[in-house]
């Protein structure tokens, strides 16, 4: 939640809880931060790795192109983004079926990122965890895009008092990356004035510290790191001073060390080091295996963190394709969205459960259709030739998503009138 301690507000309700969904005037005074707990939030994660030819970051079709290409069969996105709205867009080499050509956007863009921090002011979704891909800031090239998106992301966070947090993402890291985390981190804190309360106001804290969250621990997936690797990380990340909490990307099965995890004597001392852990549950169930799945995990992961006293964040999705990714066309809306049924299911089994907060995969992920950001919809897509796009149901609007999370925003804010069934949206 946000802190109320000497910070000048004009707000509509003095005794609401600070922040959370009320439209609030923000006047920050330089000693507090606006964030100072993950509890009571729904965050989203933010991939930003998608650059456009023409843009500045001069990396072409970066994360939509395929070997090389970005045209009619040779696409790595499934859903298309809604760009209707955006200051900036580039023109591809796709086109719609009358022939219009269909443009992107880049987060390279101040005004892209600008864009989607308004939506969440106005949706009513709490921020975004900024993903760092520790395998692509080894470049110069890479780290040059991921900090000019953090740029424009950290000043739209204070503009429309948004809580943002870095999460490095360990995927095709190996142990002697480890030293470049830590280098990184702290370039990015020096770089950003990260930890200034009068310059990033609005970067997450929890339990009393500025918030890091560091994704990939203890999948069992030939990862080229160790759990013993990490904890060594998180020992030097929170220094003999513990200035840093930790928050741990782990896998879906963490507890019961099966399926997806390492069998690791090591896993579990791990976690109990950390302030709060985030299970991934991208692909682990369907809306039919929902019930079976969840209901024990989130029950046994729950009372176990409360022993362990470790905050735990569950994770919701609205659903999954990467027919291009993977030119497939088996794995095209490989777990259906359902209109949002899916969703909210499992927004509702994370409350009635006991979370407290949510984590949303993701924002803007195009490229495995977990894009909750405003996408063109069933038969009004681009053509891509022997393949497809896939778009969000025709019966909704494109921004449907940005509104349910919201709603779960609502809920986890403590508005009543939420419960099981889906809330309905009024025209």
């Amino acid at each position: 939640m946000r802190t109320t301690l000497f910070l000048s507000f004009t707000i509509w309700l003095l005794s609401s809880p600070i922040g959370r969904s009320q439209p609030v005037e923000v006047k920050y005074d330089e000693k507090w931060c606006l964030y100072t707990s993950y509890n009571g939030l729904v965050m989203a994660g933010y991939q930003g790795w998608f650059a456009a030819e023409g843009d500045a970051s001069e990396r072409g079709w970066y994360h939509y192109q395929k070997r090389g290409k970005f045209e009619p069969g040779y696409a790595s996105i499934d859903f298309w983004p809604d760009v209707k709205e955006y200051p900036i867009t580039y023109k591809t080499a796709f086109q719609f079926a009358d022939g219009t050509p269909a443009s992107l956007y880049s987060p390279y863009d101040e005004s892209s990122v600008d864009l989607h921090f308004k939506w969440m002011k106005e949706y009513g979704i709490d921020g975004v965890f900024m993903q760092r891909f520790l395998a692509e800031v080894k470049s110069e090239k890479g780290k040059r895009h991921f900090n000019k998106v953090l740029a424009n992301a950290l000043k739209a966070s204070r503009k429309y008092s948004r809580a943002i947090c870095i999460m490095y993402d360990l995927s095709g890291s190996t142990s002697a990356d480890m030293d470049l985390l830590i280098k990184d981190w702290e370039e990015v804190q020096q770089l950003f004035s990260l930890f200034s309360n009068k310059e990033n106001p609005t970067y997450l804290r929890h339990n009393g510290k500025p918030l890091l969250a560091i994704w990939g621990v203890g999948f069992n997936d030939g990862r080229r790191y160790t759990t013993a690797d990490i904890q060594t990380l998180l020992n030097r990340v929170k220094g003999p001073t513990k200035k840093t909490s930790i928050l741990l990307g782990v896998p879906y099965y963490w507890r019961t060390m099966t399926k997806d995890t390492e069998a690791s004597d090591l896993l579990h001392p791990l976690i109990k080091s950390a302030d709060i852990i985030m299970p991934w549950a991208v692909g682990r169930y369907t809306s039919e295996t929902y019930a079976t799945v969840a209901s024990s995990t989130l029950t046994g992961d729950l009372a176990w963190c409360q022993t362990a006293k470790v905050d735990y964040v569950p994770l919701v999705f609205p659903g999954f394709s990467w027919g291009n990714l993977k030119n497939s066309r088996s794995v095209y809306n490989q777990i259906p969205r359902l209109e949002g049924d899916f969703l909210w299911k499992q927004v509702a089994g994370s409350k009635t459960a006991g979370a407290q907060s949510l984590y949303v995969a993701m924002f803007d992920e195009v490229d495995e259709g977990t894009a909750i950001f405003k996408t063109r919809k069933e038969g009004d897509l681009p053509l891509n030739g022997e393949g497809k796009f896939v778009g969000i149901e025709a019966g909704l609007d494109s921004d449907y998503y940005l509104w349910l999370t919201g709603q779960a925003a609502h809920w986890f804010h403590d508005k009543k009138g939420y419960g099981t069934q889906k809330p309905v949206r009024k025209k």
